[in-house]
């Protein structure tokens, strides 16, 4: 039996997590796959995906948002095959930003204007889907670090917006 993988938490800081991976077994390890989530607004679950090649690793992840819980879950690729998955959670540090205030305005039938409030110097998601349901599981999205764009939809349809 494979065992699952430890991932201990080093470090934190306001956007970033450092960790480490190994195995407790004598087994060759060639490599971790680590899946970073972490969910915006209860609306939106969002997932980094690291391929780390090698037995021992240690590993920082930047540009993360303050006081957000991140749940880490990594599994190990050995010459018998994939172990279980291990998790660990971890809320980093300091005080969240303000969630940006949006305004949508429709230019014409396949174009909207999205702008909002919000700090300057960091990288906004935009997600927009014709339902709930859509913009929760797969939504159209982009990224920005204005404080506007531009998005083309499809006429004659209603969409959410969330920045």
């Amino acid at each position: 039996v494979i065992p699952p993988p430890v991932i201990h938490v080093e470090s934190y800081s306001e956007d970033s997590i450092s960790f480490s991976l190994k195995m407790t077994t004598n087994i060759k390890v060639s490599g971790y796959v680590v899946n970073i989530y972490w969910t915006f607004d209860t609306h939106r679950q969002e997932k980094r995906t690291l391929i780390i090649e090698g037995e021992k690793s240690v590993q920082k992840v930047a540009n993360l948002t303050a006081h957000t819980p991140y749940e880490i879950s990594a599994w190990a690729r050995t010459e018998l095959g994939d172990s279980p998955l291990s998790f660990v959670h971890v809320v980093t540090s300091g005080t969240r930003p303000a969630s940006p205030s949006l305004k949508a305005k429709a230019i014409n039938q396949t174009a909207v204007e999205c702008s909002w409030t919000g700090p300057r110097n960091v990288v906004y998601g935009i997600f927009y889907a014709t339902s709930f349901l859509e913009l929760y599981r797969s939504p159209h999205n982009t990224t920005t670090t204005s404080h506007n764009m531009t998005v083309l939809v499809q006429r004659d349809e209603q969409y959410l917006f969330l920045v």
